[in-house]
């Protein structure tokens, strides 16, 4: 398991801080994945990881409203560093040249990650309340991963070619080194 945590001891409002965790981390990793790649158009990597943030983001807060209603500003007891890649994607899965199609595996792999953390961590919960919301957030990734099989289904033939980077061609490395030593 990705995390240091005793799921036989969790409370409601430690699970609901821990599933909020993961969407953070899984945010803040999908933000750093699009900083690091740039955008150089719509439906490329950076733009996918993107939208991954601004949808890891909406689950986390949908969560931490939902522990808010019911706890209050009580002082969590989890914390991030409770966790290690819960949903996050690893922390090499992108690269300056990858295709949009590869940015949505990396997500796929991520959310099947999520899925197979709840529905490992089910074994362990003994608490009725967290058993209930690790089995509603177990079947929430499920729906991730359905939503991201059908993204990439309806994906155009475009999206499977990475982006050339120009001083990566040879070409492109030849006019440049004659420029340099010849103009």
């Amino acid at each position: 398991m990705p995390t240091r945590l005793d799921f036989s001891t969790l409370t409601l409002m430690d699970a609901l801080d821990l599933a909020t965790l993961i969407e953070v981390e899984a945010c803040k990793r999908y933000a750093q994945f699009a900083e690091r790649l740039g955008s150089g158009a719509d439906g490329d990597a950076a733009s996918v990881f993107q939208s991954m943030v601004v949808n890891e983001s909406k689950h986390g807060e949908e969560i931490a409203e939902r522990r808010l209603a019911l706890f209050g500003d009580q002082k969590p007891k989890v914390k991030l560093d409770d966790i290690f890649d819960v949903e996050a994607p690893e922390y090499g899965a992108s690269t300056r040249d990858m295709s949009a199609l590869e940015a949505y595996q990396v997500a796929l792999s991520s959310e099947r990650k999520a899925f197979d953390f709840y529905d490992g961590a089910l074994r362990y919960v003994t608490e009725p309340s967290v058993r209930k919301l690790f089995e509603e957030l177990r079947e929430e990734e499920a729906e991730h991963v359905r939503m991201v099989e059908e993204l990439i289904a309806k994906l155009p033939p475009s999206a499977r070619v990475a982006p050339e980077d120009e001083d990566d061609l040879p070409g492109s490395y030849v006019r440049k080194l004659a420029k340099d030593r010849y103009e």
